[in-house]
């Protein structure tokens, strides 16, 4: 069934993001469970993409995996079977769709690592030459690889607010840690380059994604909440890459595209025609299929 909002009575509501619904399970651990909702421009669409919620959480779960030796995550369990009884009498709701992890402090920022030249870094460029203030060569055009893998943070915004970039050194402002943000950098380049280098081989450029770091018990830096999801991430086709135009996707991009054609306000809700829906929901299930060798079963 597809999912709009999670009601577990039973467990904690800590928090409903754009996508994703929190419940506190226990003083350790969280129940992370992404829903149908779809958002674009930092706002929520008032109907859903069927099933999303599951595909999100199957590509989260590949990368977990293949990523664990660059960087630990929050992961415990996305088994449901292995769950506490009290989120199990939620089976209906949450089955395929939601993961228990070890609770952690979520560090205040967005890790954005960028290979290519496009979004908001490619405005920016138009007017300044620069991406987060870092100055870039002249001459580059829409969607080209940018020279090096660029590490470009955000703020993280309350709902309905817009994340806002920032220059790197600002982050250590924020954190009030050099270290921290060091290694902040390190490990989101680090986890971007392998993965990038991953799906390159299925036919998939990973223009751009955004990480969330946590820290344990012992401050040590774990991968938090979503990654290299369609949601998080820009995948394109290698095979219809071209520089110097915008790239066909497998991600929002093409809810995007259809909002920017139909003038869409950037602040207003608004009901999704199905065809979009249909089509979002088939570049998801092409992504999973080329990442994964797999078919997701929804």
């Amino acid at each position: 069934m597809a999912l709009l909002n999670s009601n577990c009575p039973d467990l904690k509501l800590v928090a409903r993001g754009k996508v994703r619904d929190l419940y506190e399970v226990d003083e350790k651990s969280l129940l992370f469970v992404a829903t149908d909702r779809i958002s674009a421009f930092d706002v929520i669409m008032k109907n859903v993409i069927p099933g999303k919620g599951k595909i999100l959480t199957e590509i989260s779960l590949f990368w977990f995996d293949l990523l664990k030796d660059v960087l630990p995550n929050h992961l415990i369990t996305a088994k449901f079977d292995e769950m506490p009884e009290k989120v199990q009498k939620y089976r209906d709701q949450l089955e395929g769709r939601s993961i228990l992890v070890k609770k952690m402090r979520v560090v205040p920022i967005e890790a954005i690592v960028r290979g290519y030249i496009t979004g908001s870094g490619w405005s920016e460029y138009k007017k300044k030459g620069t991406i987060c203030d870092i100055p870039l060569p002249k001459g580059l055009v829409e969607s080209e690889k940018l020279p090096e893998v660029l590490f470009t943070p955000s703020t993280k915004a309350e709902i309905g607010d817009h994340d806002e970039n920032i220059h790197p050194s600002k982050m250590v402002e924020i954190l009030g840690d050099k270290e921290l943000a060091e290694k902040i950098e390190k490990s989101a380049v680090e986890l971007y380059t392998k993965a990038s280098e991953y799906a390159a081989s299925k036919g998939i450029i990973i223009a751009d994604t955004k990480f969330e770091f946590g820290l344990d018990e012992n401050n040590n830096l774990v991968v938090v909440d979503e990654v290299l999801t369609p949601d998080s991430s820009r995948f394109w086709p290698a095979s219809k890459y071209e520089a110097g135009r915008t790239q066909d996707s497998f991600d929002k991009q093409f809810l995007r595209n259809y909002l920017e054609s139909i003038h869409f306000d950037k602040k207003s809700s608004i009901e999704l025609p199905q065809n979009v829906i249909n089509d979002t929901l088939e570049k998801y299930k092409e992504a999973f299929l080329l990442l994964t060798g797999r078919n997701v079963s929804l």
